[in-house]
């Protein structure tokens, strides 16, 4: 694998452990700020709608910058917002902290995949995807469970400023490894949404936005769904999101995407629907909790691939919309699931999230039968043509 995307993958294990072990620290800053655990968790909801607004605006500011120095402004920006988190004294000025790492994250992101992809032979992108979006996955392995035994011991505070220091650490190995490659992309903010009107590109983003929906509304509230050691849980997932990126990756580009993204959303439906078994003792929770991270990440590379094919020519803005829609599903998780969490208790989250897997599921079934059935339809060529 070209180690020149190594860095990309270390600026989204930043981002990623600055997302995610918001999950694991919803106590101790409920604790702190004088907050509900449900006020707590919208600070990761904050920073999903921030990321889904502003990752298409944002690209369209950016669009004439050179690749590399976006990707340097991105995780400066990025660490930014988290040292502003850490020092910000009041829950009002945490949310808005949250939005300036959201916008870092949301500039890095998008760019490290198209420039991941510019950077890979055809035949070794969904590899290359996985490898960058492997950050992420690695993230939820040790970013996560560290930063969650960090904020019991240290305060929440602490973990952020851990998060800030990853930041750094990606700043430094992009400005160093990463070269300037030529990614097409427009300025203009109305072409950026004009993949929107393409069939294609809407059922790929709407399957992304069902499913981080639903594995992300039982993840955002998990604490409360379990009596077990939060942090032993959310290393077994990140574990297993490890393993599932790498296998997606290697899977996607022998058996093509369709049957990964099924398989997937089949299984992990399933695997949701298990929490309370989960929650028997903790060696059955370890290993659901792993399963749970292998099928959730399985599918992550398979939904890039989709969206590279959808928009050759314009990979850029196609991995944006995929990024936003996937953070807009966020939001759908930290709101609908501490509205379930207020009024049913952790049976009410658990049903929320196994209901949105299944939705997305049945739609991406349906879709893909649909497709199929219009190919069927198109009549071959003729050997005169």
């Amino acid at each position: 694998m070209n180690p020149r995307l190594y860095p990309l993958a270390v600026g989204n294990f930043a981002i990623g452990t600055g997302m995610f072990v918001t999950a694991g620290l919803l106590l101790p800053i409920s604790g702190d700020l004088g907050i509900s655990l449900p006020a707590a968790g919208q600070l990761m909801t904050v920073f999903a709608l921030a990321y889904a607004v502003l990752s298409p605006l944002l690209a369209a500011l950016t669009a004439r910058l050179p690749r590399r120095r976006l990707l340097l402004i991105a995780l400066a920006v990025f660490v930014l917002g988290n040292v502003l988190s850490a020092l910000a004294p009041t829950y009002p000025l945490v949310l808005a902290t949250r939005v300036i790492a959201a916008a870092g994250a949301a500039m890095f992101t998008p760019t490290a995949s198209g420039v991941a992809t510019a950077l890979s032979p055809p035949e070794r992108r969904g590899r290359a995807l996985a490898l960058v979006m492997g950050g992420l996955a690695v993230s939820s392995a040790i970013g996560v469970p560290l930063g969650t035994w960090l904020g019991d011991v240290s305060g929440w505070r602490a973990t952020l400023w851990l998060v800030a220091g990853l930041g750094v650490l990606g700043f430094v190995g992009v400005a160093a490894v990463v070269p300037d490659v030529t990614v097409v992309t427009t300025a203009r903010l109305g072409e950026r949404f004009a993949p929107l009107r393409d069939r294609k590109v809407l059922v790929v983003l709407a399957t992304q936005l069902l499913m981080f929906a639903g594995a992300f509304t039982a993840y955002t509230y998990l604490g409360s769904l379990l009596d077990l050691p939060l942090a032993a849980v959310l290393w077994a997932w990140g574990l297993g999101g490890v393993v599932g990126n790498q296998l997606g990756g290697r899977l996607t580009d022998r058996f093509g995407p369709r049957r990964m993204v099924l398989i997937g959303l089949a299984a992990g439906t399933m695997a949701t629907a298990l929490i309370p078994v989960a929650n028997l003792a903790l060696p059955v929770g370890l290993v659901w909790a792993f399963l749970w991270g292998v099928l959730g990440w399985l599918i992550a590379p398979a939904q890039q691939y989709r969206t590279v094919a959808a928009v050759p020519g314009n990979v850029p803005v196609g991995l944006g919309l995929l990024s936003s829609a996937q953070y807009v599903g966020l939001f759908v998780a930290g709101v609908a699931g501490g509205v379930a969490l207020d009024w049913y208790g952790s049976a009410g989250v658990i049903a929320l999230a196994t209901g949105f897997c299944l939705v997305a599921l049945l739609f991406t079934l349906a879709t893909y039968r649909r497709e199929a059935a219009l190919a069927r339809a198109v009549p071959a060529p003729s050997p005169t043509g």
